[in-house]
């Protein structure tokens, strides 16, 4: 027979695992914006090198800020899912 102390403990235990889950996964969403952070500024860099005039490379500053906030929106749009 186990005691009411026992079973606390484990819905303790449980709520530490999925709290530590959920932590985990917060911080690949992190990890993940990251890169997209990285893969936009040098996508940004290699536009901005190859223009051919101050227009394209205006644009190439504006595409990869735009990127840049997308990716920072959907990691914060999936860390909310998470809780």
């Amino acid at each position: 027979m186990e005691d009411a102390g026992g079973g606390r403990r484990q819905q303790e235990t449980a709520a530490g695992a999925s709290k530590a889950q959920r932590e985990a996964a917060a911080a690949g969403v992190s990890v993940h914006e990251w890169l997209q952070h990285v893969k936009a500024s040098f996508l940004g860099l290699v536009r901005k090198v190859t223009a051919r005039s101050e227009q394209e490379a205006a644009e190439a500053d504006m595409m990869a800020a735009k990127a840049q906030v997308e990716a920072t929106d959907e990691a914060e749009a999936k860390k909310k899912r998470l809780g």
